[in-house]
């Protein structure tokens, strides 16, 4: 299988564009690229009105082996029960690869 392509759009409790979204989007950023396997890992702001989150995560895979190991590795476990879940307010994720 090829590289999947993992995006996640979301919106914070904390709302847009102040201090604690700024905190968590940068936090969020030193955990994800901490964990390997996590490759070109970006903090997106949404432009679109068609689209209700405000904020995005992508990265990507080189395999199901890899994006399999990032998802039960105990980093991101941890963030997703104690940060995550508690302040992302509503969030969308997509998981993609190349059309062959």
């Amino acid at each position: 299988m090829s590289a999947i392509l993992h995006m996640v759009t979301f919106t914070l409790h904390a709302g847009k564009d102040n201090e604690e979204a700024e905190a968590f989007l940068a936090g969020s950023q030193k955990v994800f690229t901490g964990i390997p396997g996590v490759g070109n890992f970006e903090v997106l702001r949404q432009v679109s009105t068609k689209n209700e989150h405000d904020y995005g995560f992508s990265m990507k895979f080189a395999d199901q082996g890899a994006y399999e190991a990032y998802n039960t590795h105990p980093v991101h476990v941890k963030y997703v029960a104690e940060v995550w879940e508690s302040k992302v307010r509503s969030f969308r994720e997509t998981d993609l690869v190349a059309w062959e």
